[in-house]
């Protein structure tokens, strides 16, 4: 699992996303896609409480994961009758689709990139990224977004995957992508693309909860423990996790807000999503040199990941 794991994390650094018609979590959103328009009303039906589309959404989704789990362990049985070579690279393959930090670094440096040439094509190269509203942000917030952005995926698209394979295998990696995917189009409150997502995905949204509970801590440690290794944690002033503790609890998630927060007390700077919340409210204003620099702790924050999963693993076999 370790050197898999490794040629994963080469296959990502080198190669990048594989074609769509070929990624795991693309046929995972055409099916929580079919899925969501049978079991989420129109706005005009909707309804408060509604258990009977509570129950379609939990039962739509347990049907995809167990498809999902019991995908990933036939892939990982027929992995484990082929030569130990064969094996590696075979589980390597399977694995790199279910976390992406080349692709994330990428689109938010080209977030700033575009902001660079105008404030518009920051807003719409934001709007890859992220769910809300870019049309209203000026300079500075479609900058904080971008940086909320990569921290907040830096666990959902990268540290819980892997985290999940340390003590699952690829059926746990594999679980993990599939909730946060489904959270990720099923988990609103409010009305999304003309329907009411309350009841059918609060499931989603609470599965995705408790599997990124650990996972979203462990990024929040990370971060901490990687700028501790350069000068962003003496400039920020960061003292320990607490400090970070009280910044999340300023959020409405339970998780997102933990590496938003470490990531702003590492960098110094002010991040908020506006109306809802700020965090680190003295910090100053992010710069175009802070989303490099959050890029790059980002990347330490990989490094020292793979370090820790790989020791993990060689322990959990002993």
């Amino acid at each position: 699992m370790v050197a898999a794991l490794w040629v994963a994390l080469a296959i990502d650094r080198w190669l990048g996303e594989p074609a769509a018609r070929w990624h795991p979590v693309v046929w995972i959103g055409r099916y929580l896609g079919w899925a969501g328009r049978r079991i989420a009303p129109p706005a005009e039906a909707a309804r408060s409480p509604d258990l009977a589309r509570f129950a379609a959404g939990a039962l739509a989704w347990w049907a995809g994961a167990a498809t999902v789990l019991l995908a990933a362990w036939a892939v990982a049985v027929a992995a484990a009758r082929l030569p130990g070579w064969a094996e590696v690279l075979f589980l390597g393959l399977a694995l790199k689709p279910l976390f992406a930090w080349r692709m994330l670094r990428d689109e938010v440096l080209a977030v700033e990139a575009a902001l660079a040439g105008s404030l518009d094509a920051g807003r719409d190269r934001l709007a890859h990224l992220v769910s809300r509203d870019v049309h209203a942000l000026n300079e500075a917030e479609v900058r904080e977004s971008a940086i909320e952005s990569l921290a907040e995926n830096l666990n959902d698209s990268v540290v819980a995957p892997v985290f999940w394979f340390v003590l699952l295998g690829l059926p746990g990696a594999a679980l993990y992508r599939f909730a946060n995917t489904a959270d990720a189009m099923w988990g609103y409150r409010g009305v999304r693309q003309g329907r009411v997502w309350e009841w059918a995905g609060k499931w989603a949204a609470r599965a995705d909860d408790v599997l990124s509970w650990l996972p979203a801590r462990f990024t929040a440690f990370l971060l901490l423990s990687s700028c501790s290794l350069s000068r962003e944690r003496e400039r920020a002033g960061v003292r320990a996790l607490p400090a970070i503790a009280r910044e999340a609890r300023h959020t409405p998630s339970p998780n997102s807000g933990w590496p938003m927060a470490a990531m702003a007390l590492c960098l110094g700077v002010r991040l908020a999503k506006p109306g809802v919340y700020t965090l680190n409210e003295a910090g100053r204003a992010a710069s175009a040199a802070d989303t490099q620099r959050a890029a790059s702790l980002a990347a330490r924050v990989v490094v020292l990941l793979a370090l820790v999963a790989s020791a993990s693993i060689l322990g959990l076999a002993v």
